[in-house]
């Protein structure tokens, strides 16, 4: 296991405070963890459901309509072909709501902290328009996932939307919100938790998850999430991680509350590759 980065650490555990938009579970939503997943391979069709319900109990959709980042979120989410190898076409009105969606997560707290602390770091443009483009580039700009195709894909597609690849595996798709309304319309069908270790199951109230599910008839053998989180929070963490290395792939380990977690970070070229959380262990453990 990597060393605990305490600054990092430190950083993220303020935006977490900040983080006035966060779901509380057991008051914002309710989840229902069900059974441990079995075995499953990427690719497979099927696999034994160990969760007859939801995940999703209940989310208090109010609420989510109400709060701006949300709201602006929630629009970007049908803005994308999922299957790769299949040209993205940007319309002006997904570049407006691109923009809408980046000027709400600007004027929080939560990336405020990130982008002063950027700064300190001389890796972000001091003007919040600069840093907006920064952020734009490295989110929605598209690129091809593989050579030779035709621009496909974009970090913000990968991580909160999902993709498929050649119908055969499900890649990203790491974020509660876009599960949640997926499950709502019955596309995505919960198989149950990914246990670690040191821990038997997860409980109600935890805010990271390890889960299997089936999407677009694929299954998904382990996907970790956020839960409940707010999407600028998400996109403060990750474009810190991403900024602060070269390196293809950029794990750091930090503690933010009582979850002790691996932020993965995957670079492709000058724009997000993926990224997600991996749940290390909880002090409540």
């Amino acid at each position: 296991r990597r060393a605990l980065n305490r600054e990092l650490s430190k950083l993220f555990s303020e935006m977490w405070d900040a983080d006035v938009h966060r779901f509380r579970p057991g008051e914002d939503y309710t989840i229902d963890v069900q059974g441990k997943a079995g075995p499953a391979q990427q690719g497979d069709s099927a696999v034994q459901d160990n969760a007859a319900r939801h995940l999703f109990h209940n989310v208090n959709e109010e609420r989510l309509k109400s709060i701006k980042t949300f709201a602006t979120f929630i629009s970007l989410l049908d803005n994308y072909e999922t299957s790769t190898g299949v040209a993205e076409v940007v319309t002006p009105e997904e570049i407006v709501e691109n923009n809408c969606f980046l000027d709400a997560i600007l004027a929080t707290e939560v990336m405020r902290l990130a982008h002063d602390y950027l700064l300190r770091k001389n890796l972000a443009k001091p003007n919040l328009a600069d840093f907006k483009h920064q952020l734009y580039d490295i989110w929605f700009q598209l690129y091809a996932r593989k050579e030779g195709d035709r621009p496909d894909s974009c970090g913000f597609e990968h991580v909160f939307v999902g993709e498929t690849r050649r119908g055969k595996e499900i890649l990203g798709l790491h974020n509660w919100v876009q599960f949640y309304l997926q499950e709502k319309r019955d596309q995505i069908d919960y198989k149950g938790y990914v246990a670690r270790k040191s821990k038997t199951r997860p409980d109600k109230d935890d805010q990271v998850l390890s889960i299997q599910f089936s999407w677009k008839g694929l299954v998904k053998p382990t996907g970790s999430t956020f839960i409940g989180v707010s999407p600028e929070f998400e996109f403060a963490l990750y474009t810190v991680i991403f900024l602060l290395s070269e390196e293809r792939v950029t794990r750091e380990t930090v503690k933010i509350d009582e979850y002790e977690l691996q932020i993965v970070v995957w670079r492709h070229g000058h724009h997000i590759g993926t990224a997600y959380p991996v749940l290390l262990s909880t002090t409540s453990e």
